[in-house]
Parts: structure tokens; C-alpha cells; sequence
């Protein structure tokens, strides 16, 4: 029986995933359906966390939208992902970046990493 779970969970991977990690700034393009038409919707902000493995990974993108906090959920190898495009690595030394949700303006900000 776990045979068959491994293997359909295989099936359902991408074969690429884009290399990013917490505190990166990234760039998601994510397929919506509006009726009949599909299209595709950008959402640039900093990665929160990432969790889980295989086939069940996701990560968490937060951005200001009008002053307002926003934070979407995606699954790693969803079809609904078109792509991830890194913007910029950030220099962090958690895992999870929730305190980032109480702070406002340049407190907010994660810092870039030079290479």
C-alpha cells in the first residue's frame, strides 16, 4: 500500500523547482480562472516559511498590499504555480519569519545577501 502512495506522489512532482529559501523575495506566477478564461496573476513578496516534503511542500509569500498585510499559501509542485522567479536572497537566521507580521515600514525589511 505505500508503494502505490510513493509512486503517485512521484507522478504529481515537477521535474524543477526553483531554488529559494526564507526570507528571499520572490516573484509567483499563479494561473487563475476567471470563468472561462484563464490568466496569469503575479504575487511578488518575502517568503515567510517553507514546510513539509515531497509532494505536500508549501510555502508562505507575504507583501503590503495598500498598507494592508497579505499572505498566500501555495503548494510547491501545484499545478496552479507557473513559475517562481527569485528577486533577491535575503540574509536571515530563522526558519520562520512571523515576527516580520507585527513590524511595519523599514523594520520590516529583510536584509539582502552579498555574495
Amino acid at each position: 500500500m505505500n508503494d502505490i502512495i510513493k509512486k503517485l506522489e512521484a507522478e504529481q512532482m515537477k521535474d524543477e523547482v526553483t531554488d529559494f529559501r526564507t526570507g528571499d523575495t520572490v516573484r509567483v506566477h499563479a494561473k487563475v480562472k476567471e470563468g472561462n478564461r484563464e490568466r496569469i496573476q503575479v504575487f511578488e513578496g518575502t517568503v515567510l516559511k517553507k514546510q513539509g516534503g515531497s509532494n505536500r511542500a508549501t510555502f508562505t509569500v507575504r507583501k503590503l498590499s495598500n498598507g494592508v498585510g497579505v499572505e498566500k499559501t501555495w503548494p510547491l509542485h501545484s499545478p496552479i504555480v507557473e513559475k517562481i522567479e527569485v528577486v533577491r536572497r535575503g540574509k536571515v537566521r530563522r526558519a520562520k519569519l512571523f515576527y516580520l507580521r507585527e513590524r511595519s515600514g523599514k523594520r520590516a525589511k529583510v536584509k539582502e545577501l552579498v555574495k
